[in-house]
């Protein structure tokens, strides 16, 4: 599956290494998505966290580190066309993104994994191996 050009544009900011994985994984996976979000601005993610779709302000969307890029991704699965929230979709994914984060070598959190706030389409870099 060939990522879409909404996807390739919100991937522009966006650290090299995660976007490796996003494109590996997208050559795994058995569900298709797309990735809705990658780098935001600050006004962006204090919208995001007053609707209740994210609880921080130190988000790892929000450009830093040396490079001053993005150090996560938002993904939507899609099925038969048609962007779809049932969680098992984004479990398939997860296994084909943790698997390419595996092969190109590199540390990625899913936000699924998460226990306090389960945040499914999320896939972010290592605070520890890229801090911001």
């Amino acid at each position: 599956m060939a990522l879409n050009k909404r996807s390739l544009d919100n991937l522009v900011g966006v650290h090299s290494d995660l976007v490796r994985v996003v494109h590996r994984g997208d050559t795994i996976t058995s569900v298709g998505f797309i990735v809705t979000e990658g780098p935001r601005t600050l006004a962006r993610q204090k919208q995001l966290v007053a609707a209740g779709a994210a609880q921080t302000l130190r988000s790892r969307h929000i450009p830093g580190g040396p490079d001053n890029v993005a150090h996560a991704v938002d993904v939507a699965a899609v099925v038969g066309g048609q962007v779809r929230w049932d969680w098992p979709l984004y479990e398939k994914i997860a296994v084909a993104m943790k698997l390419a984060a595996q092969l190109e070598g590199v540390p990625v959190e899913w936000g699924g994994d998460w226990t306090s706030f389960k945040d499914g389409p999320h896939y972010q870099l290592s605070w520890s191996k890229y801090p911001a």
